[in-house]
């Protein structure tokens, strides 16, 4: 049994209600007891007490794909350091891609995941399973296991299955048991050995291109076997303002259809490559300003579902190559919600839309508690200053691996307390409690 928790004096803006007013929150047990506007009416005897000083009280981000390095790869990325990241980010909770050494494909490894996270994470850790036995993509895993063990939904992570028939067989068990899908759709014939955005820019870098097509073809499948079978479907990530018709369309038919987005594709362009800078090697790749415009309406509309970090530590050795050898990825867990705040500092999107992109909407995708401010609710929560400056840079991540596509960045907005499950798990060094 912990103490009571009042957070008080806060701008509590909880996109579960859509509601943005000045109050308080109650948290007994590691759940939001009591919610009141204006300031609390009765106070437990040894509660703790939190001046929020007019910052915002929001619950704390749901990050849908996030990659780690252990098991197999801990000099890039443990549950430990990922979960310290996340927890500067304010991320309270995210789902760990199965792309480990082993990999994620059997209820076992679920249930090391699970115990080790719990036993290492500040934040909750929701194991991925994947879809087909070693991400190979000819064989399914034992899905029921997979969610008897534990795993949140289903993905290939960085992989795209090729084969329609075994991804349609793949949908229809998935729809049996009920558990959501999300697939990263990219045509590996089309992608062939591009590196970036095919067209102009990476014909002036002399670097061969990825089409638009490489992404809208495979979703185009995706979208109608999905239909077909009745799936939960979450396209991973899209990039392409042809990509975002083709699921306002898909959604019209059915309801259990999703997409997300990288934060780096709604951020970032193609242009800020730059001279062969391997930071913005990422796959989806950067996109043309004209698509990234497309993303941010598709965001307005309701279209996009989710905004994600797409969290990849890769170490120098094999970032710090010539841009066509070096390896896809960047790590983005401490920049998520400040780069996504950028958004709303230039009137692109509202506040209350950013949010719910990285809280309800995703909790709601993956059948979740959290990702509200209710009674009842997990006290996953953050405070943070909406205007606060500050510059990225290398030394301060809590992340093992230092490739950010947003060194040197200046942002507003900071995470100055993260809470999970009615706990302090991060606060900012320059916070006045």
């Amino acid at each position: 049994m912990s103490r009571p928790v009042l957070i008080e004096n806060a701008r509590i803006v909880d996109p579960g209600s859509m509601t943005d007013h000045q109050g308080a929150v109650l948290i007994e047990n590691g759940l939001i007891s009591d919610i009141v506007q204006g300031g609390p009416v009765g106070v437990p005897e040894d509660a703790e007490v939190i001046n929020a000083r007019g910052l915002i009280l929001a619950p704390g981000l749901i990050d849908m794909r996030v990659f780690t390095g252990e098991p197999g790869k801990e000099y890039r990325e443990t549950l430990q350091s990922a979960g310290e990241a996340a927890a500067a980010g304010g991320i309270t909770s995210f789902v760990m891609m199965p792309d480990t050494t082993p990999v994620v494909d059997d209820g076992a490894l679920i249930d090391f995941l699970i115990r080790r996270a719990g036993a290492t994470s500040k934040v909750n850790v929701l194991p991925a399973g994947a879809i087909t036995k070693g991400l190979n993509g000819s064989e399914i895993t034992e899905f029921g296991l997979l969610k008897e063990a534990g795993a949140v939904c289903l993905t290939d992570g960085r992989r795209s299955i090729q084969s329609n028939s075994l991804l349609r067989t793949a949908f229809s068990y998935a729809a049996n048991y009920d558990m959501q899908i999300i697939h990263h759709v990219a045509d590996r014939e089309l992608t062939g050995d591009g590196v970036m955005n095919e067209g102009l820019f990476a014909t002036i870098l002399g670097l061969r291109g990825i089409p638009l097509e490489a992404e809208t073809i495979p979703l185009a499948r995706d979208l109608q076997l999905a239909v077909l079978t009745g799936t939960r479907y979450h396209a991973a990530q899209i990039s392409t303002a042809y990509s975002a018709s083709l699921v306002r369309e898909a959604k019209r038919r059915s309801k259990k259809i999703t997409c997300g987005i990288s934060i780096n594709n709604l951020s970032l362009n193609e242009n800020d490559i730059g001279r062969y800078r391997t930071f913005f090697k990422l796959a989806t790749p950067l996109r043309t300003e004209d698509d990234r415009q497309a993303m941010i309406e598709g965001l307005r509309s309701g279209v996009i579902d989710t905004i994600h970090s797409d969290h990849d530590p890769q170490d120098s050795e094999v970032k710090r190559m010539p841009f066509a050898e070096a390896s896809d990825g960047a790590i983005g867990l401490e920049t998520l919600l400040a780069a996504a705040l950028r958004l709303v500092h230039s009137r692109d999107v509202d506040l209350m839309t950013v949010l719910r992109a990285m809280t309800f909407r995703p909790a709601q995708i993956l059948g979740l508690p959290s990702g509200r401010i209710a009674k009842g609710a997990p006290a996953d929560l953050i405070l943070f200053d909406l205007d606060y400056p500050w510059q990225v840079a290398e030394r301060d991540f809590h992340s093992r691996s230092r490739n950010t596509a947003f060194e040197g960045a200046r942002l507003a907005g900071k995470v100055m307390r993260t809470i999970v499950g009615g706990q302090t798990v991060h606060t900012f060094a320059e916070e006045i409690s």
